[in-house]
């Protein structure tokens, strides 16, 4: 937050052009570069949408989000876990989508992750829009999902809960997360498992409906 405040004044420095002529003088302060800044990024923010938007199908879409819970949200090892939300949330959904009972299709997704949630505290979640169907899988014909229905959340909840704690309990066992200060104890197995086993008893909330 700091460098997106500080962003554009004399906090980030910046230079002095002077008009040889008239000897006209003006400051431009340095930008912070910041990927989350509105002033840095937002002509870029811009564009990545428009380049979305030209992407669409003719079809219905909705809005999918994926959530961790704050105690394994929590735990060090951010880059980790990161790309382990995002891709457990896509094989979520794929695995899904493809099996007869629910859409029997292949489907598209464009996932964006958000680290952070509306109080501006650590919330990583990664959020998806997704056609309202997909390719069947002789990819001949375009499978539609039932009106303002997508896939049912609970399935996706506990199909994501389950193959994320499980990779989860694979990392640790190669030896892939380090952990720090209150969480040093979870460098053991058997700490470890008891978070994993807590985990699984709490409910990890995924969101599907129209935008």
């Amino acid at each position: 937050m700091s460098a997106i405040e500080n962003c554009r004044t004399a906090a980030l420095g910046g230079h002095v052009t002077r008009c040889e002529d008239c000897a006209y003088t003006s400051i431009a302060y340095n930008s912070c570069r910041n990927r989350h800044c509105p002033k840095c990024q937002g002509a870029a923010a811009k564009q990545w949408l428009a380049d979305r938007e030209a992407e669409l199908l003719p079809v219905p879409y909705y809005h999918v989000v994926f959530t961790l819970p704050a105690r394994i949200a929590d735990i060090a090892n951010r880059a980790t876990i990161y790309d382990l939300l995002f891709k457990v949330s896509a094989e979520t959904m794929l695995t899904i989508a493809a099996d007869p009972k629910h859409l029997g299709a292949r489907i598209g997704i464009t996932s964006v992750l958000h680290t952070w949630g509306s109080a501006m505290t650590h919330h990583p979640h990664v959020h998806m829009i997704v056609p309202g169907g997909g390719i069947s899988p002789d990819g001949q014909r375009w499978v539609s999902c039932r009106p303002g229905f997508f896939l049912p959340v609970r399935v996706l909840s506990r199909l994501f809960r389950r193959l994320f704690l499980g990779r989860l309990a694979a990392l640790h066992q190669a030896g892939r997360l380090s952990f720090f200060g209150n969480d040093a104890h979870l460098a053991g197995a058997q700490s470890f498992a008891a978070l994993l086993a807590a985990s699984r008893k709490t409910e990890w909330v995924v969101y599907a409906k129209r935008p």
